[in-house]
């Protein structure tokens, strides 16, 4: 049981290094080497859990959009109007962000920069399905206008990571006011 936990502890400091490495210095300038170091691992134990560095980004992609969706949808219930699950997870999002910054500032980085191969894209995409499936409900009801779920997110999700960025750099401060701004902001971009 204990080589278990050790062999999870290793993959998780891999993990872990990986996002703070990608964030800190990009995906072209963190290397194999650096990640281990990070991770006080040997480099060929990477290669224990992943296959090479483009395996390693898109699992730790993957797994952190696992974590991003299922704290956004955590309190979401399918029978909510589409404007009262539309702002739960706005907010739990905007929370997610607030709280987990340097797995947001990873995600918006994976989500602007073609590091992260389309098939590991396609299986972040699947976690967002009850939101996909909300617009889904919100154009048949004509709530929500008739525009690809790339442009709704786009005007409505995206502008929470332009935001974050302000605020690490120092530049806005997100406080109450302007997150009820923000999520009107996003609502009014998407409702008829």
């Amino acid at each position: 049981m204990a080589t278990l936990q050790k062999s999870i502890d290793k993959r998780n400091a891999l993990i872990k290094a990986t996002i703070e490495l990608v964030n800190n210095n990009g995906f072209h300038a963190t290397s194999m080497s650096k990640i281990a170091k990070m991770a006080n691992v040997s480099p060929a134990t990477i290669y224990l859990y992943f296959e090479n560095k483009q395996d390693l980004v898109n699992k730790t992609y993957i797994e952190v959009k696992a974590d991003y969706t299922n704290y956004a949808f955590a309190t979401y219930k399918g029978n909510m109007t589409v404007e009262a699950g539309f702002k739960l997870i706005w907010h739990r999002i905007a929370d997610f962000k607030l709280k987990e910054c340097e797995n947001a500032m990873f995600l918006a980085q994976c989500d602007n920069t073609p590091m992260i191969d389309e098939p590991s894209r396609q299986e972040g995409i699947k976690h967002l399905q009850p939101l996909l499936d909300l617009w889904a409900r919100g154009k048949e009801e004509g709530i929500i206008k008739p525009l690809s779920d790339y442009l709704l997110y786009a005007y409505s999700i995206n502008p929470l990571s332009f935001l974050l960025m302000a605020q690490n750099r120092g530049a806005f401060q997100l406080d109450t006011t302007h997150m009820e701004e923000a999520y009107l902001a996003a609502w009014n971009s998407i409702k008829v």
